[in-house]
């Protein structure tokens, strides 16, 4: 196969990771707009934390092609805007009494196989609109441990690939060579 310069990537909807960090915005919104009070900086704090998660991988995957450093760095800041969410979730279970599912509870063991077998959002919205505040929020805490963990593997990757072929620049010179032949 011939090296381009410009490969086409970044089909970011094809990503694991962004079709769990979807169905996380799409949670969290609907979690924000019936549970929290409209006047709570939270509310603003949490949906931006769930846009961020997504938004930046579809920018990382929309660099791609040009630049590894800024998709790497992209990638990493959604990872680590999922993880912010991830505390706004655990702080609201304690600020309210609520049981955070431990790790080998039934809620947890059942979410986590469905998370990992469902990244549609209309399949958690429909199971949000039937539950309280609590279980909506030990769904995304459990969504975004998921996210998490494909980010993870998703930046090992982009760290292999980059060892592995380097980024633009080396690949401008190599091309560039290649043609001088």
């Amino acid at each position: 196969m011939k090296e381009e310069l410009i490969p086409h990537r970044g089909n970011y909807k094809n990503l694991l990771s962004y079709q769990k960090a979807d169905v996380i915005y799409c949670l969290t919104y609907h979690f924000v707009e019936h549970y929290l009070r409209r006047n709570d900086r939270t509310c603003d704090q949490m949906i931006q934390a769930a846009r961020s998660g997504k938004q930046n991988i579809i920018e990382g995957c929309a660099a791609s092609s040009t630049s590894a450093k800024t998709e790497i760095k992209l990638v990493n800041v959604a990872k680590a805007s999922l993880q912010e969410l991830l505390e706004d979730y655990e702080d609201y279970l304690k600020t309210r009494g609520h049981r955070q599912w431990e790790e080998d509870s039934v809620e947890l063991l059942k979410m986590r196989e469905l998370g990992t077998r469902h990244n549609d959002t209309a399949f958690f919205m429909n199971i949000a609109q039937t539950r309280p505040p609590e279980t909506i929020a030990n769904m995304c805490i459990v969504l975004i441990k998921q996210a998490d963990y494909l980010l993870f593997r998703q930046l090992k990757r982009l760290e292999q690939d980059f060892l592995a072929n380097g980024g633009f620049n080396e690949r401008m010179y190599r091309l560039r060579s290649k043609r001088r032949e």
